[in-house]
C-alpha cells in the first residue's frame, strides 16, 4: 500500500475562470473540487441541495480561500431549480466558463428486489440531473462561443458490481451523455469531459459502507489503497483547465480499471 502524496500547490490553472460545481457540500469529491478550483484562482459557484450543508462550505471555503463564493441551492431533479442556478451564476459574474456535474446519488439493491422507485430515484439525480445541468450549461456556453463542463461519472460505469444495476445503469449513461454532447457542442467551442473515479474515500463513504466491501474494492487499487477526494479533484481541474484544449468526449479513469 502507498502513501497518499503531499497536498499540491496551487499554479493558477483556472485564474479568473467562473466554475460552478454541484453537489459541493459535505466531504466528498464535489467539496474538494470546489476548493482546488477555487486555489487555482477560479470565481466559484457551489450548489446542494443541503442548504444547512452548502452553507457550512460555503463558510469553509471562505476560510480557506479569503473569498466567499456564491452558493445557490440546487435540487438537479428539478429543471427549475436547476435554470434558476444557471440564471443566478449569469446574473452575478456575467458568464459561466466552466460547470463541473458531481450531483449523483447511490444506494445497493439487488435487482430483483428493487422498486421502481429506487430505480427511479438513482437514475433521476445521477443521469438526468447531470443531463439537466449539461443542457442548461450549453445553453449559456453555445451563446457565448466557449465553455468547458466535466462531469463525474464511475468505473461502476464500466465494471460490474452486485447490488449497484441502478447506479451502474447511470454512470454509464453520464459515459454516453459526455460523448454525444460533446460531438455537438465542439462546434461551437465547447469541451465536455468526464472522469471516471473508482474508490475515493471520505467520512460519509466510511459510515455507509460495509468494512468488507470497502477492503474488497481497496484489493482491485493498484496504489493499494483509495483515493483522496482532491486526487480525483486534480483531474477534473486539469479537464477544465487549459491544459487540456484538443481533449473532448473523453472519459478518464482516476484509477488503474479502465476496461
Amino acid at each position: 500500500m502507498t502513501t497518499p502524496p503531499p497536498y499540491p500547490s496551487a499554479h493558477g490553472l483556472l485564474d479568473g475562470k467562473v466554475t460552478l460545481v454541484t453537489a459541493a457540500a459535505g466531504a466528498g469529491i464535489g467539496y474538494a473540487t470546489a476548493r482546488r478550483c477555487a486555489e487555482e484562482g477560479a470565481t466559484i459557484v457551489i450548489s446542494d441541495r443541503h442548504e444547512r450543508r452548502l452553507s457550512e462550505a460555503a463558510e469553509a471555503l471562505t476560510g480557506l480561500t479569503g473569498v466567499k463564493p456564491l452558493a445557490v441551492p440546487c435540487d438537479v431533479t428539478s429543471q427549475a431549480q436547476v435554470m434558476a442556478l444557471f440564471d443566478a451564476v449569469v446574473e452575478a459574474h456575467g458568464r459561466l466558463d466552466v460547470v463541473v456535474n458531481n450531483a449523483g446519488l447511490g444506494g445497493t439493491a439487488s435487482l430483483a428486489e428493487m422498486t421502481d422507485e429506487e430505480w427511479h430515484a438513482v437514475i433521476d439525480v445521477t443521469l438526468n440531473g447531470t443531463m439537466r445541468c449539461t443542457r442548461a450549461a450549453l445553453q449559456h456556453m453555445i451563446a457565448q462561443g466557449r465553455g468547458v463542463i466535466v462531469n463525474n461519472a464511475s468505473v461502476i460505469g464500466w465494471r460490474a458490481q452486485a447490488g449497484q444495476a441502478h447506479y451502474a445503469a447511470a454512470k454509464a449513461g453520464v459515459m454516453a451523455l459526455t460523448r454525444c454532447a460533446a460531438i455537438e457542442a465542439a462546434t461551437h467551442g465547447v469541451r465536455i469531459n468526464a472522469v471516471a473515479p473508482s474508490l475515493a474515500m471520505h467520512p460519509f463513504l466510511a459510515k455507509v459502507t460495509s468494512d468488507e466491501l470497502l477492503a474488497e474494492l481497496t484489493a482491485k487499487e493498484a496504489f493499494g489503497r483509495s483515493a483522496q477526494p482532491w486526487e480525483v479533484a486534480n483531474v477534473i481541474v486539469f479537464l477544465a483547465s487549459d491544459y487540456s484544449t484538443y481533449m473532448t468526449g473523453e472519459v478518464v479513469s482516476v484509477s488503474s480499471q479502465h476496461p
